[in-house]
């Protein structure tokens, strides 16, 4: 049996759907049955509870040999990244050892290193969460995905949008920072894929799609693939961060916080090696038929 935790997300449900297509058995963790619904239409067992409650996650990591874990916020302040990444993925460790499980797959964020750590909470909590895996005593595999498009959710439905409606396309500092996009469908296969391979025990891989493209080229093929001629406008990072700081003291969702501004700021979010290619062979979907899709 394999715990999935977080499989009603954006990814999750990719990657449960994955794993039914190998008719491997599936418990899913869940904190409203109700949104459940569909993993139960693919005859996965559901298991309410919480990530923050480790008494539910040992109910539902009884008899798994496996766990899946996919939690993760991308807005909050500190302490909710401690609790529910951080914290939610020591319980999940502790509930798979007391469980017996053999293996643990976990979704990292291609950028995670000892030397982002410090920079924003969310690397932060990828750290420690990928930290606790590998001094859980358990086989593990941890994923580092690029940026993950898919239809319905993710970035790339916000990205669109703004393409489609705004009259000036805005982008963050000059455009020039490197992404790999990956299909959902495309991470999902890794993580079923690596399940039960040898080859992935102990190890972590970077994930991304294969083009790379700089965030003025992007907006570029959505505009194309919308059939858009719209011109772009650089926001300089300074502005942004002033902007994303005034937008995060009202209530409510902001469509960008001071802290995922330091994050385009960083390095390009590019693969560094062809280690999961060379390991799992997984035909990847090229950036222009993912936009095809995602527009259609």
């Amino acid at each position: 049996m394999i715990l999935v935790n977080g499989g009603t997300g954006f990814v999750g449900p990719k990657v449960v759907h994955a794993l039914r297509a190998r008719e491997l058995p599936v418990r899913c963790l869940v904190r409203d049955r109700a949104r459940g619904r569909q993993l139960e239409s693919w005859d996965c067992e559901l298991a309410e509870g919480d990530v923050t409650d480790p008494d539910s996650l040992r109910r539902a990591a009884e008899g798994c040999d496996t766990v899946v874990h996919l939690v993760a916020i991308i807005q909050g302040r500190p302490e909710q990244f401690e609790r529910i990444m951080s914290g939610g993925t020591r319980n999940a460790i502790e509930a798979a050892r007391e469980a017996g499980v053999r293996r643990f797959v976990l979704m990292s964020a291609l950028g995670t290193s000892e030397e982002t750590k410090d920079s924003v909470p969310y690397y932060h909590a990828k750290w420690q969460m990928e930290q606790a895996v590998k001094g859980s005593g358990i086989d593990y595999t941890i994923f580092r995905p690029s940026f993950v498009f898919g239809r319905d959710g993710g970035a790339l439905p916000t990205f669109i949008r703004l393409a489609r409606l705004a009259p000036i396309t805005p982008i963050i500092g000059p455009g020039t920072q490197r992404l790999q996009p990956i299909w959902v469908e495309n991470v999902a296969a890794y993580f079923a894929a690596a399940i039960d391979d040898e080859a992935a025990v102990n190890r972590t891989f970077e994930l991304g799609g294969p083009d790379i493209v700089d965030w003025n080229e992007l907006y570029t093929r959505i505009k194309k693939a919308l059939g858009k001629r719209r011109p772009s406008v650089r926001i300089p990072f300074g502005l942004m961060r002033i902007n994303a700081a005034l937008l995060e003291k009202l209530p409510g969702p902001t469509p960008v916080t001071p802290d995922q501004v330091r994050m385009l700021e960083g390095p390009d979010n590019v693969v560094a090696s062809t280690d999961a290619l060379d390991a799992f062979e997984i035909e990847l979907m090229p950036l222009d038929e993912q936009l095809r899709r995602a527009v259609a």
